[in-house]
């Protein structure tokens, strides 16, 4: 097995980052040379402002939507905290009774801190909504919740599918129970997108967060599907760009390659999600061939193409993390590190898991540059990493 220092490494955290598609780069590059901010009038500010809409358009092309209901953010984290918050005060501005705020028990972090934010600072109630031993929104219990007092909800923030454990979400349910009491929700597709069949206008959906990092686009660009009619209150104040929610120079660069990016991932969606889902399945094969008591989380078959989340009882995750990494292997523990501390996973907490289980755990997620000698890679590194994270793990207890 050649190591980290003598090849280039194997990249299996594609649910953290994915490469950026050469379209992409080549879209942002032509773009450098344009001076002109999209707010001037001028000829130069005219050219950008034309990237920007032009992009615009596609994009709402490619996710189902009308072009006016995407509004650019700088990614996920800030597209989320908009969606959360700004819904939550321009509900509870219209009616007082409406400080309640239901999020599944799994969401990603962008979604339950702000959540919680608005518990601690300003006076909303967060209610965490459960999930089966698969990650799936128990549905009985999310009617049961907002069937209680419809009238006191703000809103409901459901994800599309997990990052962690790549569980997919019932989206048109959940919809379908929350417009019942004309209730909005939002949902965090920032997977979804390029992963699986995504149509904003189909879903239901009012409020729908995308990003450019996870799908073959740029860093720090992103954006939030709102509906029309929905109003929120903006984070950021300043310019009044982006129909007055999200004030800050635009970013023509960031929006041509993200523009890319989703044109060619939603474009080529089933064909990657056929052929990444095939060497998912054969990653997992042959990991619990090598290692028969290893387990995976989540959907076995509701799930992201690209996502395995496999348990190793007896080690530590991060442990069996670095002996891959020594091994050149680059994957994820799928938990949150806080201060240096490494915690369990609140999304297999959350599924059932005692926090040992929840400790014992990788994400190994495939995407666009995955291919066979990747997974070849994993099962040949996979048996003795897990027999030295082991010992390490008895030798500290």
């Amino acid at each position: 097995m050649n190591t980290a220092a003598s090849t280039s490494p194997v990249y299996l955290d594609h649910a953290a980052t994915t490469p950026m598609l050469p379209e992409a780069v080549e879209a942002m590059v032509r773009q450098q040379g344009v001076p002109g901010n999209a707010s001037s009038l001028h000829g130069s500010g005219r050219q950008a402002r034309r990237v920007v809409e032009e992009g615009r358009e596609r994009i709402a092309h490619a996710l189902g939507c009308r072009p006016g209901e995407v509004v650019f953010t700088s990614g996920g984290t800030e597209s989320d905290n908009l969606a959360l918050k700004g819904i939550a005060w321009a509900r509870r501005a219209r009616d007082p009774r409406r400080t309640r705020v239901l999020v599944t028990a799994v969401e990603h972090h962008a979604v339950l801190d702000p959540a919680h934010w608005l518990a601690d600072a300003d006076g909303f109630e967060v209610e965490l909504l459960a999930v089966d031993a698969r990650g799936r929104l128990d549905l009985d219990a999310y009617r049961a919740s907002v069937e209680r007092d419809p009238g006191s909800v703000a809103l409901v923030s459901v994800m599309w599918a997990n990052n962690e454990v790549g569980t997919v979400q019932p989206v048109r349910e959940v919809v379908d129970v929350a417009a019942a009491h004309g209730i909005p929700v939002h949902s965090d597709a920032v997977q979804a997108v390029g992963a699986l069949p995504v149509d904003f206008a189909a879903s239901g959906l009012d409020a729908m967060t995308f990003t450019g990092h996870k799908l073959g686009g740029p860093l720090g660009v992103g954006g939030l599907v709102v509906r029309r009619e929905v109003e929120v209150g903006a984070l950021l104040h300043g310019g009044g760009q982006e129909r007055d929610m999200r004030s800050g120079t635009l970013n023509p660069p960031g929006i041509a390659g993200l523009d890319a990016a989703v044109a060619i991932a939603v474009e080529g969606q089933a064909g990657h999600a056929d052929r990444v889902g095939a060497l998912r399945d054969e990653l997992v094969r042959r990991v619990l061939e090598v290692v028969p008591d290893a387990h995976l989380h989540g959907d076995p078959v509701d799930r992201l193409p690209g996502n395995a989340h496999l348990g190793f009882p007896g080690c530590e995750g991060d442990s069996l993390l670095m002996l891959l990494d020594a091994q050149g292997i680059e994957c994820s523990t799928g938990s949150a590190c806080s201060a240096g501390v490494p915690q369990p996973s609140h999304v297999l907490l959350a599924m059932g898991c005692d926090p040992d289980q929840a400790r014992h755990s990788l994400r190994f997620s495939l995407g666009r540059t995955s291919v066979p000698s990747d997974v070849d890679a994993v099962v040949a590194a996979i048996g003795p990493a897990v027999e030295r994270a082991r010992a390490a793990h008895r030798g500290a207890r």
